[in-house]
């Protein structure tokens, strides 16, 4: 889970880059955190107490801040996924608006740039209880405006992804200015 950590230093142990070995343990354990040290080893060519220190020093440093279960929304009846732009007067860091978080159907709250303040991704058991919490947001001090968006389907959804690209392609010339 993320921490609010406005205001608070981060004192991590000085972290090395992370290598290709650490990468390919991330990979592998973003897919299935219960693999084992062993299965683990083998499968990105490492002893089994090799990757078991890997992992330990990734946890100790905060490349690894927890180890989670991807709960499927079906399975506790929270089938409606929603995103929703709320505008607030300030800039939410009231009590109160920083409490938003602590509703169940909220599963990340991000202060944002741009034309609202934050965005919450919310998922809910119906378009009733979505309005519920519409009204619980409404209620807070300082909450101006929301906007809200119901995903139809969702194509992709995955945690942060160990790899980066490297190089991006450069920006296609339009046709008009060739």
């Amino acid at each position: 889970m993320a921490r609010n950590t406005n205001a608070i230093q981060q004192n991590h142990p000085r972290a090395r880059e992370l290598d290709a070995f650490d990468r390919k343990i991330l990979g592998v354990l973003t897919r299935d955190a219960s693999v084992s040290y062993a299965d683990l080893g083998k499968r990105i060519g490492l002893s089994a107490p090799a990757v078991h220190e890997r992992v330990k020093r990734m946890k100790r440093t905060g490349a690894i801040r927890q180890t989670s279960v991807l709960i499927d929304p079906l399975a506790v009846g929270k089938p409606l996924l929603a995103f929703i732009h709320v505008d607030v007067r300030g800039w939410c860091k009231t009590p109160e608006q920083l409490a938003i978080a602590d509703l169940p159907e909220v599963e990340e709250v991000h202060n944002v740039a741009g034309d609202t303040s934050v965005l919450l991704k919310v998922r809910t058991e119906s378009s009733r209880a979505l309005e519920g919490l519409l009204a619980r947001i409404y209620d807070v001090p300082g909450v101006v405006t929301t906007r809200s968006y119901i995903v139809l389907s969702t194509q992709m959804e995955r945690p942060v992804q160990p790899d980066t690209t490297r190089d991006w392609p450069p920006p296609r010339r339009s046709r008009s200015s060739a």
